[in-house]
């Protein structure tokens, strides 16, 4: 067959979940031995991260915004390109295909609830997919999601077909790991980082739990043990944890809250391992890559007990309630206070990790290429 994946984001230089999944997942497809032609369908950018090889050609169309992209642009080259089999890879699809469709849906949050706290590009991307997702789930040959506990939300909430949804799981780069060399020093010094932090990747998403991931750190601070304790945030706006401060009782935390803007992704790994733990207490996840990221560069997790996490994280995370500060806070202390579990904790994340690897996310998906019947 002749197949075309969209890969829509993958130049642009801030990438983030999906983005990164592509990435990954186009690399390694590179590498594998199939008898199929694959293009890759780009939108014009300054970071470029694959080139063209034997087995694959990458395709750069001319920058617009997403929806006129995917539903012009992209259709057309998709018939320029005598493409067979189109894999979406980022939640939409063009309307209307008189093609072989695969989708990678990550997830359906945009579906089950709708919520204007985000930016004006989050919140014109939630009501974009909530428009077109329930549209193209019936042209899909498959639908491929990232974990057991999606595949239900997708079956349930759509009404398809538990059979015609495949889950494969997303993996972690190998650069994360544990490194011991002056990588960490120089990291450190770069962003002028405390001896002893809690690790948070911010975002003005609700569902990140910022909040609450703020709340938990201003009751641990309420003891002495945890004097020295300070904690990391990225991706987010000075301002904006302003805000959330203002209805924290304890406001004297912020001097000991530092926050970080974008962190490229080569830097990300240093970042983990620095960390004394990482909290990622969200209410909502597919997957939770950052879990297994951090859990690889050998720093403790407390992440929730709902959604996908306990099935990412097995039992190497500390699992706590995310709507509740004071369980996320005591099961921190515990966590901070007991030397033997903390150890634990990093032994059991490194094996669970290791669990997960790209090279298995992309001879998965040309399996299910496989079974396209032209």
């Amino acid at each position: 067959m002749r197949i075309g994946i969209e890969a829509q984001r993958l130049f642009r230089e801030r990438k983030h979940g999906m983005e990164v999944v592509a990435l990954e997942t186009i690399r390694e497809l590179q590498k594998l031995t199939h008898s199929h032609e694959i293009v890759v369908f780009v939108k014009e950018d300054n970071h470029v991260c694959i080139t063209s090889n034997d087995t694959m050609e990458v395709v750069q169309l001319p920058s617009s915004p997403y929806p006129v992209w995917e539903q012009l642009s992209l259709r057309k080259a998709l018939n320029k390109h005598k493409v067979d089999l189109i894999h979406c890879t980022a939640n939409t699809a063009p309307l209307f295909l008189k093609k072989n469709l695969i989708l990678t849906l990550h997830d359906i949050i945009y579906l089950e609830s709708v919520s204007f706290s985000g930016s004006a590009y989050q919140n014109f991307g939630n009501l974009y997919r909530r428009f077109i997702v329930p549209k193209i789930v019936d042209q899909c040959s498959f639908i491929i999601t990232v974990s057991n506990y999606e595949k239900e939300c997708i079956s349930s909430r759509l009404d398809v077909n538990p059979e015609k949804i495949k889950v494969v799981y997303n993996a972690i780069n190998p650069s994360f790991k544990v490194y011991e060399d002056e990588s960490l020093s120089r990291i450190k010094i770069k962003y002028d980082l405390p001896e002893r932090f809690i690790l948070h990747f911010g975002n003005t998403a609700q569902k990140k739990n910022t909040i609450g991931t703020l709340k938990a750190f201003a009751e641990l601070k309420t003891s002495e043990k945890h004097k020295n304790l300070y904690l990391v945030i990225t991706d987010c706006k000075e301002d904006y944890i302003d805000n959330i401060l203002q209805g924290i009782k304890s406001k004297n935390i912020k001097p000991y809250i530092k926050i970080l803007d974008y962190v490229p992704f080569i830097e990300v790994p240093f970042l983990y391992n620095l960390a004394t733990v990482f909290m990622y207490p969200s209410l909502r996840e597919s997957f939770g890559m950052p879990v297994l990221e951090a859990m690889a560069c050998g720093t403790p997790v407390v992440t929730s007990n709902t959604s996908s996490m306990p099935e990412i994280s097995g039992e190497a995370a500390v699992l706590v309630n995310p709507y509740d500060p004071f369980e996320i806070a005591s099961n921190t202390d515990y966590l901070l206070s007991n030397s033997k579990y903390y150890s634990s904790k990093i032994e059991e994340g490194i094996i669970q990790s290791e669990k997960f690897n790209w090279t298995n996310t992309a001879k998965e998906i040309l399996t299910i290429y496989n079974d396209i019947s032209i």
